[in-house]
């Protein structure tokens, strides 16, 4: 369940909630008993990261372009038996 922010249109009173995505907003301040409390909106605190999510995504360091390395082109040449790097197409 997502935790949503609100903040008192009238005593400035922030609080947070714990409700269902259905779930009605709530009106009532819990601070002032009256009925302006308003939803804030606000960054999600999760990420998506493990496996199952793209390779590049949250990765640092040497690990970074893991995507790229294995981009090799073909040998090209006509008795294709160079290896990556070597090969002298004529």
């Amino acid at each position: 369940m997502p935790i949503y922010e609100y903040q008192c249109q009238s005593c400035g009173h922030e609080h947070e909630a714990l409700q269902k995505l259905g779930a009605e907003p709530l009106v009532i301040c819990p601070a002032c008993t009256r009925p302006e409390l308003m939803k804030k909106i606000s960054a999600a605190g999760f990420r998506l990261k493990g496996s199952g999510w793209y390779e590049t995504d949250f990765k640092s360091g040497a690990k970074k372009n893991v995507a790229g390395e294995a981009s090799v082109a073909p040998c090209a040449s006509k008795s294709g038996g160079c290896a990556a790097g070597e090969c002298k197409s004529s």
